[in-house]
């Protein structure tokens, strides 16, 4: 709990707020409560909470603090004015509750929910999100978007020859490469096993500068992924080991533009392409070729 004057100043607090903060009872009386808001604080909340203190009405929400040490944590804040016999405003008084757990819980859901466990990149839910919002900004901004679809070739010989644990070191260093040939406004997705996704979003309003913008960004990826891969391993002896594995990727691409037709039929189209790209000797960008 904190008490301050119509001012701001801290008057009081409680045992468990110098818990919390680890500041002292005389580090903190006199101060403004500003001092424990730092870079990460949200400045939105932080206005709103100034207009309620300014317009000396309740207020209520989420911030992120700093404590004395520098580490942050997550409090939920309710003010309070005080107003005297006649009226007049005299003090606030600020409850904060530190809710740094229940914050960190939700992350870690939203974690499992959005994002594949062993890459960290999108899973299937997060793209098909991100899909439905990159077609309607089409549709707004008359600006093509792309998708590919990616499928490594030469995986299964790696988990059969050294295991699922080589294996996934293999995806995690291949997930790696493809997300440092995007930007950031793009998106890149396990899409289950040795196959991920791509989307490329904002990209021209003509057809062709776009297919020619989806193309360099795929021969990126593909020259990226056809690279030798070092893979370090731990024997069962406790030695170390590198495993060296050539592999490539097949691309499928498909450029749209205000499509009218469901995010699977998108995706399906660069899956034919990916597996055209495949038949046509691996290690291959192809585009779907029906327009859209």
């Amino acid at each position: 709990m904190i008490i301050t004057n119509s001012d701001q100043s801290i008057l009081s607090v409680n045992d468990a707020f110098v818990s919390i903060t680890g500041y002292s009872q005389e580090e903190i009386v006199g101060q403004n409560c500003r001092f424990l808001q730092g870079p990460l604080s949200n400045p939105q909340v932080i206005d709103a909470m100034r207009l309620a203190i300014k317009n000396a009405t309740d207020f209520s929400g989420e911030i992120l603090n700093y404590r004395k040490d520098g580490t942050t944590f997550w409090n939920y804040l309710t003010i309070s004015p005080v107003r005297d016999d006649l009226g007049k405003l005299a003090h606030f008084i600020g409850v904060t509750r530190d809710i740094t757990e229940n914050k960190l819980m939700e992350d870690q859901v939203r974690q499992l929910a959005f994002y594949d466990p062993l890459t960290k990149l999108a899973n299937r839910r997060l793209l098909n999100d991100r899909l439905s919002q990159v077609m309607n900004s089409s549709k707004r901004s008359a600006c093509y978007a792309a998708l590919m679809f990616l499928d490594l070739d030469n995986f299964k010989p790696l988990n059969d020859t050294h295991g699922h644990v080589v294996g996934d070191l293999l995806l995690i260093d291949a997930a790696a490469r493809v997300k440092s040939c995007v930007r950031e406004v793009d998106t890149v997705a396990r899409f289950g096993g040795d196959e991920f996704v791509v989307m490329l979003s904002e990209l021209d309003v003509d057809k062709a500068a776009s297919k020619l913008q989806a193309l360099n960004i795929a021969e990126k990826i593909r020259a990226a992924l056809f690279k030798p891969y070092l893979l370090d391993i731990n024997k069962d002896e406790g030695a170390n080991a590198t495993v060296e594995h050539h592999c490539s990727a097949s691309i499928g691409v498909v450029v749209f533009l205000n499509h009218e037709g469901s995010q699977d039929d998108l995706l399906e189209m660069a899956d034919t392409a990916m597996y055209q790209a495949k038949e046509d000797d691996r290690n291959q960008i192809r585009f779907y070729l029906e327009e859209i």
